[in-house]
């Protein structure tokens, strides 16, 4: 098993790589330091929105899950899913991502 990065310190670096590259990202949520999970919302600022949710891959890693679906739903839709998320987890971390491109800058595969 890969070891994990503390959810705040892994919270502020994508922030930080995020900024390096022009592109607006905030905590939305903040949730426990150590081992909350954290959910990408991107923003295209057109109206659509795609919250990626991580899982662990088959070999140990990390891939990121499209939760809300294949295709971006409406920022109200995606806002909708995370409230869900939050009854089932209270130490969840949510950080929004602005970008018309839909970058997110992961390294870690999206499904």
């Amino acid at each position: 098993m890969t070891p994990r990065l503390k959810a705040e310190f892994w919270v502020k670096a994508h922030i930080r790589r995020c900024w390096t590259k022009d592109v607006i990202a905030v905590v939305v949520r903040r949730g426990d330091d150590m081992a909350g999970t954290v959910l990408l919302k991107l923003n295209d600022l057109s109206g659509g929105c795609t919250v990626l949710q991580p899982a662990p891959d088959p070999e140990g890693g990390r891939v990121w899950l499209r939760a809300t679906g294949a295709e971006p739903v409406s920022e109200r839709d995606a806002d909708a899913y995370i409230e869900r998320q939050l009854k089932f987890d209270p130490d969840l971390w949510v950080v929004e991502i602005e970008d018309r491109e839909g970058r997110h800058f992961l390294d870690d595969p999206i499904k």
